[in-house]
């Protein structure tokens, strides 16, 4: 702290100023300025005054409270000494004298951090009594806050001693309620980390074990669930001679038995906003609406009943264009007054190749029902939990519109008697449980005629009905087509129905939707697409090509070769004729049918062939000059921009390192896309750079199995065409991306031919990245003689490249094979040079990378302190730029810091923050080292049936990898298995 509490000021004009804090140091403020409260004697005289909240303490009330049953020969006159000092300290009025005794008389109770902290508590056992966990636990984080370490911390007397460990007594009430409150908002796997702390701190602590087992359970982790009741219940017995508190013993049984109710809350409750928020989502009806009076009426049946059931679903399924998302709008819009607390909509786009993720869903969903971004959980299972909650007790109808499957939708179910569901897919959703089920077919004739006319006008059709008919029948009688068709001519005044059906008469330009499914409406899209200007064709054509599930503006421009507000204007048309969408300022996407459909066009209508190359080529070159621009920014100086394929396109620029950044992430699935279609001819080599410049993608974990799967297929195609240059490189960013994953064996393999390659291709770059990821696997592997030449080879190799930057690497590298080797003090001056040498180029994130080495280095020299300060750096780098990898074993690393320090207990903080960071990326070896070093906090802080769940688990993985730390975790469990 900066020595002045935390509480609010006082509003009395004379004492405006006057503060007093109990909870740590007894100390006193006006403003900013702290008042001298004398010796500790006088300090206690002031404790006591104080907690006595304005009541009056006798002479001998404040001797009994400073030195008990042994009170000095002049203990009065030193009582009024001290009374005398603290009066002239303070304001006037404030230290009073009554009947031969002294009172401290505040005007405000929260001048006193105690009285502070004891409103908030009030305030929020008051909203936790009224059901906003959100605030509670908000103000009671607040409350803790104003603990400053030790409260009455080196005040004597036996007075303090008591009031100190009530006040203690106090707090630990506090975070008990505080955590309790976590796991009801389902921040279950984020308190595992504090209550194992706790817990070391007060093991006999039967409360804060019971939430620790329940934090656990929640977290998947079932078996150190009941390591800690074996844990207490032996840590009882032989401190205290007891069994645990039925309570715990009841916890044990409901978690053997798997009890779902254990399993709920488990999604962090919404923040409170002002006023409840009704989403109105709906898209408009159309106003034409015809026909299908049945399937309104049964549907508008079934959401009728949805404030009895538990949660009505009605899925609608048929094919492209059959009018499922109409129907669905139109009986939405019925049945909005039965839903008065909103209306839900999302497009799930299930027909195209990249189907909306049911977690930015949820994300979604939760901001327009009011919940704050902080509280929206990352995971998916938690999003949907806290959807559920905030839908409880609400009414209201969620459209799930063109949904893959059945799984894609399961989330995004309310789940809560009031709220109903509508889902419409191109598949039946018969493995939906408890779904009433529609399946919906073409128009009759007669409702696809009543359609074309309501659009087209009735004069019109009257007078050349059979060729309306012909029209409606050559479209399959497919509402969508059937609209399209029909609003393009009634916007023609020339044109006359006949014209149109012949128009739609010839085949060629149509496709039977029986025989091609999804493509029934290629032909409607042909009346559209006829329209257009020769410039917004092309640019329908050509961005058509590109795979991914969306396309910036300026990725656009590139494909079109055009500025960027050319560029613009053209793709703004398109989103006004429907043949594109918006999906977000500044970028566009197409549906799936359309895209489907300009490719059509492309191969027929784009001429020269080539062009359709070239635009690609385009694209290519776009994606890989921005990401050598990113690449370079992060790492100054590093020689690979310079070994990259030129581009003959521009990419972006950007004035920091954090725009670069969110430029990368924000791209990672449509450049990765890009990559996979550029895996072949004249445009490989580039592709194969692009992904070797974009390696943030993987070694961030954010696009890490996506990256793999994608430089596997570049290796692979490498390898056909026979381009030994293109195949060293592919082989290098193929086992770079398998190293970041654990996968060793494979990574080694492919690291062996890079090297053989380059060197065969005279390529050096390659060369050098596989000498220095050979050395890394080997040092995983424990082949420590290979590693160190690996090593050795990638610095000479680096640094005959001129490139200064790659061989610092290599060199913190070198230094952690010395470290496990016993050459601590050359492990210090190989992660010196290289920290220095990425300080010099102004290596931001590298540099982080040399501060993990260096801090490791220094924490086996005994140097904790210097160690946990590099580290601590590297950390909030890591952070910053989002590198979870990196950040997570920088956490397992200052818990094996902390464990030398002696700090068990926070070494088990971090390593179970490690564990969480580490969740789904960095592959089992990472992991099982974590649980290792878990094992050996825990074990230090008496955890021990906790520590053996964690070992054996870690021997489960080193035995499956054939790693030999398996041998070191047996010699672990040794002990414990004897005992």
């Amino acid at each position: 702290m900066d020595g002045v509490p935390r509480v609010p000021e006082q509003r009395s004009p004379e004492e405006s100023a006057l503060r007093f804090g109990v909870l740590g140091p007894v100390r006193a403020w006006r403003g900013e300025e702290p008042l001298a409260t004398g010796s500790p004697q006088q300090r206690a005289l002031l404790a006591a005054l104080l907690l006595r909240e304005g009541r009056t303490a006798t002479a001998a009330e404040l001797i009994d409270a400073l030195w008990g049953e042994d009170p000095p020969p002049r203990a009065l006159a030193a009582v009024r000494t001290y009374a005398s000092r603290l009066r002239k300290a303070l304001s006037a009025g404030v230290l009073r004298s009554e009947s031969g005794g002294y009172a401290l008389r505040l005007r405000d109770p929260r001048s006193l951090d105690l009285g502070a902290a004891q409103e908030l508590a009030a305030e929020g056992e008051k909203a936790r009594s009224a059901g906003d966990l959100y605030h509670a636990r908000q103000v009671l984080n607040e409350a803790l806050a104003l603990w400053d370490g030790e409260s009455l911390a080196n005040v004597p007397g036996p007075y303090a001693d008591t009031q100190r460990t009530r006040l203690e007594e106090w707090r630990l009430q506090l975070v008990e309620s505080r955590l309790d409150m976590d796991l009801e908002q389902g921040c279950h796997a984020e308190a595992v980390s504090e209550l194992t702390a706790l817990t070391a701190a007060h093991p006999l602590r039967e409360r804060l074990r019971e939430l620790l087992m329940l934090a656990l359970y929640r977290s998947g982790r079932q078996a150190e669930a009941l390591a800690v009741y074996a844990d207490t219940r032996r840590l009882l017995d032989d401190e205290l001679g007891v069994d645990p508190r039925p309570g715990l013993k009841e916890l044990q049984q409901r978690i053997l038995r798997a009890d779902p109710a254990l399993a709920e809350p488990s999604a962090p409750a919404p923040e409170r906003v002002s006023a409840p928020v009704r989403p109105a989502q709906l898209p408009a009806t159309v106003p034409d609406f015809t026909g299908r009076a049945a399937f309104v009426d049964e549907l508008s049946e079934v959401l009728g009943s949805a404030e009895g059931r538990v949660m009505a679903v009605s899925a609608l399924a048929g094919i492209g264009g059959v009018g499922k998302t109409t129907l669905a709008v139109h009986v939405a819009h019925q049945a909005r007054g039965a839903f008065p607390d909103g209306q839900l909509y999302v497009d799930l786009q299930g027909a195209g190749p990249r189907a909306a993720e049911p977690e930015t869903v949820l994300g979604a969903f939760l901001r327009a029902l009011g919940t704050q971004e902080s509280a929206i959980p990352d995971s998916m299972e938690e999003r949907a939990a806290l959807y559920r909650s905030v839908l409880d007790g609400r009414r209201v109808l969620v459209l799930l519109d063109n949904a893959k499957d059945a799984a894609q939708v399961r989330p995004l179910l309310p789940g809560t008697e009031g709220c109903a569901a509508l889902v419409t897919s191109r598949v039946r959703m018969v493995d939906l449980a408890g779904a009433h089920l529609v399946d919906l077919d073409v128009m009759s004739p007669d409702e696809a005629l009543a359609l074309f006319t309501k659009i087209v006008g009735e004069e019109r059709v009257a007078s050349e009905r059979k060729a309306a008919l012909d029209v409606v029948a050559a479209c399959g009688f497919l509402p969508l087509a059937i609209r399209i068709a029909a609003s393009r001519l009634a916007a023609r005044r020339t044109w006359t129905v006949s014209v149109l059906a012949a128009k739609l008469a010839d085949e060629r330009r149509r496709l039977d939707e029986l025989q091609a499914g999804d493509l029934a409406v290629k032909a409607t899209f042909e009346l559209g697409y006829g329209q257009l200007e020769p410039a917004q064709a092309r640019a329908f054509r050509l961005l058509g090509l590109a795979d991914g599930p969306d396309i910036s503006l300026a990725a656009a421009a590139a494909v079109l070769d055009l500025p960027l507000e050319d560029s613009e204007d053209l793709l703004e048309a398109l989103v006004d004729t429907s043949l594109l969408e918006s999906a977000a300022p500044g970028r566009y996407r197409f549906h799936d049918l359309v895209r489907l459909y300009a490719r059509a066009c492309t191969e027929r209508d784009e001429q020269p062939p080539s062009e359709r190359d070239a635009a690609m080529s385009r694209l290519l070159d776009f994606y890989l000059a921005t990401a050598a621009g990113v690449y370079a920014i992060e790492r100054p100086g590093d020689r690979l921009v310079d070994h990259l394929q030129p581009t003959g396109t521009a990419g972006l620029s950007f004035g920091d390192r954090q725009a670069a950044w969110d430029w990368l992430y924000s791209e990672g699935v449509p450049l990765l896309a890009c990559v996979r279609q550029s895996a072949e001819g004249g445009t490989l080599r580039r592709a194969i750079d692009l992904l070797w410049a974009s390696v943030d993608l993987a070694e961030s974990g954010a696009n890490a199995r996506e990256y793999e799967a994608t430089a596997a297929a570049l290796r692979k195609a490498a390898h056909a065409t026979g381009d030994m240059r293109a195949e060293a490189r592919a082989s290098v960013v193929l086992s770079n991306a398998r190293l970041f994953s654990g996968a060793f064996d494979p990574a080694y393999r492919e690291a062996r031919e890079a090297l053989e390659l380059a060197e065969a291709a005279d390529d050096p770059l390659p060369s050098c990245w596989a000498a220095n990821i050979l050395g890394s696997i080997a040092f995983y592997q424990s082949r420590h003689a290979d590693a160190e030449e690996y090593f050795s080879k990638a610095i000479d190799k680096f640094r005959a490249c001129g490139d200064l930057a790659g061989s610092a690497s290599p060199l913190c590298n070198l230094s952690r094979l010395h470290l496990s080797t016993g050459r601590a003090e050359t492990a210090v001056v190989l992660a010196r040079q290289g920290t220095d040498i990425y300080q010099t180029l102004g290596h931001t994130l590298r540099g982080a990378n040399g501060r993990y080495a260096l801090g490791m280095a220094l924490g086996k020299s005994g140097q904790h302190a210097d160690a946990t300060a590099q580290l601590e750096e590297a950390l909030r780098v890591f952070r910053d730029s989002r590198q979870r990898l990196w950040e997570g074993m920088t956490l397992c690393r200052l818990a094996e810091i902390d464990l030398e320090s002696r700090k068990p207990a926070q070494a088990a903080g971090n390593a179970e923050l490690a564990l969480t960071v580490l969740r789904g990326i960095g592959g089992e070896w990472r992991r099982g080292h974590v649980l290792t070093v878990l094992g050996k906090a825990l074990h230090g802080i008496g955890h021990s049936g906790r520590a053996q769940v964690c070992w054996r688990e870690a021997l489960a993985i080193y035995e499956k990898l054939e790693s030999p730390e398996a041998s070191e975790v047996r010699e672990l469990l040794t002990p414990i298995t004897a005992a």
